[in-house]
């Protein structure tokens, strides 16, 4: 949600350098919204209906002085090219993309005009997206889940002080087997985290999750190693299932951290289980 909301102030940060030009012109501009998964869950709609409730806040109504275009790749990580050369084709004035892993590379291959703003970025320096965080450069800014690749260490650090005797720990990651972008994120994200396990002593039980369909066979995967805790990394599908995920790990009685606080909030699951769950952008245990 925070992202999201930082999303609408870097978007209006942009429409407001057409804002006078619109009032005085009554021009109706467009924006392009590139995307990985449609507004159909809890998760998704809360963060979008954020952004549109901003939109209309700051005086942009669609229909009025703004038109949206919306593409989504439904999961299928090789439609993004093609969907961000359409949404070009039509001349927005300027690009929405999520995530900016995925969705922030087309749309920049696509165009080197457009201005683009991009949320949920994994390590953006690194993948090249941008130039530096302080200086992104060329046509593309936007806002990360992963500035430092560190803090998957740090997450596991977090959660072997809420449990201190785990030996074992569950790993729940997406896109081993995936398209060439999303296998390279994670497997940079299970390096860090073994290197961090090494450290700690800890075992990982590392479970590649390609669908929802196949979180409860990954869940019964870890309750038949016995593993002590979960730890989940932050995933498209992980934040899209996030409630799904946290009951699971209730069901389970796993301790788990997440790497987005909506997960750690998904089913208020502090006030109802007695299990530890920990965000670690939330600064502290919860």
């Amino acid at each position: 949600m925070r992202l999201i909301g930082l999303a609408v102030i870097l978007t209006f940060s942009v429409l407001a350098l057409f804002a006078a030009e619109a009032q005085q012109a009554g021009k109706v501009y467009r924006l392009g919204i590139l995307a990985n998964t449609p507004p159909t869950t809890p998760e998704v709609s809360r963060n979008w209906e954020s952004f549109w409730w901003g939109l209309r806040e700051r005086g942009w109504v669609e229909g009025q002085n703004i038109l949206i275009e919306s593409r989504y790749a439904e999961g299928r990580v090789e439609r993004f090219s093609s969907l961000a050369a359409e949404l070009v084709s039509l001349k927005p004035d300027l690009i929405v993309a999520v995530p900016g892993t995925w969705a922030g590379h087309a749309a920049k291959q696509a165009t080197s005009t457009i201005p683009i703003v991009f949320v949920y970025g994994f390590d953006p320096v690194g993948t090249g997206l941008v130039a530096s965080l302080a200086h992104p450069g060329g046509n593309i800014t936007g806002l990360t889940v992963v500035a430092d690749l560190q803090i998957v260490g740090k997450q596991l650090e977090l959660l072997k002080e809420a449990v201190p005797k785990v030996s074992r720990v569950a790993a729940l990651t997406e896109g081993l087997s995936a398209a060439e972008g999303s296998r390279v994120n994670a497997a940079t994200l299970l390096r860090e985290t073994h290197v961090a396990a090494q450290a700690l002593a800890v075992k990982l039980q590392v479970l590649d999750v390609r669908s929802p369909n196949e979180l409860e066979s990954a869940f019964a995967a870890m309750t038949k190693e016995r593993a002590g805790a979960l730890l989940v990394l932050p995933h498209s599908l992980t934040f899209v299932h996030a409630k799904r995920i946290a009951d699971l790990a209730a069901k389970s009685r796993l301790p788990a951290v997440y790497g987005f606080r909506e997960s750690a909030e998904a089913g208020d699951l502090w006030r109802t289980r007695p299990v530890p769950l920990i965000c670690s952008d939330a600064q502290r245990p919860t």
